[in-house]
C-alpha cells in the first residue's frame, strides 16, 4: 500500500476531511459540510473549489471555542443561541480559521478562480449546523471541537487536496 504524505484531503462526495499525520501512517477523519452549491472554482459561485491547495494562514490560536470571527478578526463575541437569534443572517465563522490558497493556475489560483481571494477557509460553525451535508457558502465547515483539534495538528504550508 503506498504511503501517504502528511496533509489534508477533503472528500466532497463523503463530506469528510482526513488529516494524514506527520508519521504518514496514521490518520484522523472528521465530518465536514462543504458548499450547498456543490463543487466549483468560479469567483462568487458559492461553490467549494477542487484541486491542490495549501494552508496559507492560520487564525485564532488561543481564543476560546465559539469565538466569532468577521474578516478573520475576533469580534469579542462568543457564539450562543441568543446571538444567533439577534443576527439570523450571519454566516458564522467560529473558533479557528485555516485559510486556503490554490496551487493550480487557472483552476483555483489566478483571476476569477482564486481560492485565497475567494476567502475559502476551513472553519468552525455552530454545533446546530449539520455535518455530512453540503450547506456552506463555499468554505469547509467543521464542528468547533474538531476544527480546534485539527488546527493544533497542522501548520502553515500543509498541503490540502479537495476532491
Amino acid at each position: 500500500m503506498p504511503e501517504k504524505t502528511p496533509g489534508i484531503e477533503i472528500d466532497l462526495a463523503t463530506q469528510t476531511l482526513t488529516l494524514f499525520a506527520d508519521d504518514a501512517f496514521s490518520s484522523i477523519t472528521y465530518p465536514v459540510s462543504t458548499a450547498l452549491n456543490g463543487p466549483g472554482e468560479r469567483q462568487s459561485s458559492g461553490c467549494t473549489p477542487r484541486g491542490s491547495h495549501y494552508v496559507r494562514a492560520m487564525v485564532g490560536a488561543g481564543v476560546p471555542a465559539n469565538t466569532v470571527f468577521v474578516a478573520r478578526r475576533p469580534t469579542g463575541e462568543v457564539y450562543s443561541t441568543e446571538l444567533a437569534r439577534q443576527f439570523p443572517e450571519r454566516d458564522w465563522i467560529l473558533s479557528r480559521i485555516l485559510w486556503l490558497c490554490g496551487l493550480e493556475s487557472g483552476k483555483n489560483r489566478g483571476p476569477g478562480v482564486d481560492s485565497f481571494r475567494r476567502f475559502i477557509y476551513i472553519h468552525g460553525t455552530p454545533d446546530t449546523e449539520p455535518m455530512g451535508i453540503p450547506r456552506s457558502h463555499g468554505c469547509i465547515r467543521m464542528r468547533n471541537t474538531d476544527v480546534i483539534d485539527l488546527y493544533n495538528r497542522v501548520r502553515p504550508g500543509m498541503p490540502v487536496l479537495i476532491r
